[in-house]
């Protein structure tokens, strides 16, 4: 259960078209990789925002053998059930259609480790708070939850303070992600995962750039290896001194080096300008560590981009 646990239950607080459906969706995945027993629940206001969830989904996770079904209501209800019957990763659906199924046994409780809750105020402005309850009780309590807002309401809080443990709070206003951050994904074959990297970091606008890693020491070797193919690049992590760290990021200030490969800790504190491109070489675990990573770009006046690689 540990391993579960280890997902801090969260509050973003973000508008539509933050760009957080992917934000979600791209740790949610990296875990269920990792663990494909995890099964996540994810419910929407609206018929459409399931489906559009679900394409966004099916757009990030090719031949990755990861199954969703979405369950909406004022749509026939057999083929949903049919869905439900082989094992899915993703449930993706509406409160009303949600509990119906519950109530009925075609979706299990029990399987779920993770629930998403998105634009979590409509669907109250929409009478769903009695079925969320309903649903949330029946879950585990020692699941993972998610919790995306754009206002804060009593009642929203009253939820939040009912059903989620110690949660981290994020504010994504609109402003300060999508409308100065362009975010995309790279595919990438496995045995060409590094020379993909390479080919875009020599294209001239990526100019100013910070790679992420999972692992401190896949963070050093992926520096040198980049410096090995001709590309001016240093690292920074845990394993490096106060001074090493400070010399990285000063050469990184001033241009000396073009790249620097770091780790979701020791970037916490790097607030560089004219950063031209972050790119997620290795996905993020949780949700609150890309919107933390992306952030690294688009600072002020200037646009940015965020890329994340995705196996092909």
């Amino acid at each position: 259960m540990h391993l579960i646990m280890e997902g801090k239950d969260v509050v973003g607080l973000a508008q539509t078209g933050t760009g957080k459906t992917a934000a979600f969706l791209l740790p949610t995945i990296h875990k269920t990789l990792r663990q494909p027993g995890r099964q996540t629940l994810i419910l929407t206001p609206t018929r459409e925002l399931a489906i559009q969830i679900e394409q966004e989904l099916r757009s990030l996770t090719p031949k990755m053998h990861l199954y969703s079904t979405v369950c909406v209501g004022g749509m026939n209800i057999r083929p949903q059930i049919m869905g439900l019957r082989r094992k899915n990763h993703f449930i993706i659906g509406t409160p009303g259609r949600v509990q119906d199924l519950l109530d009925r046994g075609h979706i299990k409780p029990g399987a779920i480790t993770t629930v998403i809750l998105d634009e979590a105020d409509r669907m109250l402005d929409m009478g769903f708070i009695h079925d969320i309850k309903k649903i949330l009780k029946d879950v585990p309590t020692e699941r993972e939850t998610l919790f995306f807002s754009a206002t804060m309401s009593k009642s929203i809080e009253g939820l939040i303070h009912e059903f989620l443990r110690d949660p981290i709070t994020i504010s994504i206003k609109k402003n300060d992600v999508t409308s100065s951050i362009t975010q995309d994904v790279i595919r990438y074959e496995h045995h060409n995962k590094f020379d993909t990297l390479v080919a875009n970091l020599k294209k001239s606008e990526f100019s100013r750039v910070i790679v992420f890693g999972a692992m401190k020491h896949s963070v050093e070797k992926l520096s040198q290896e980049l410096v090995a193919s001709g590309i001016k690049a240093d690292a920074i992590h845990g394993n490096k001194s106060h001074g090493q760290r400070q010399r990285a990021l000063s050469s990184f200030k001033t241009g000396r080096v073009q790249v620097l490969v770091a780790t979701d800790v020791a970037a916490r504190g790097i607030h560089v300008d004219d950063v031209s491109h972050v790119i997620n070489y290795d996905l993020p675990n949780t949700y609150e560590d890309y919107v933390h990573r992306i952030g690294r770009t688009g600072r002020g006046s200037k646009r940015g981009q965020a890329l994340t690689f995705v196996p092909a």
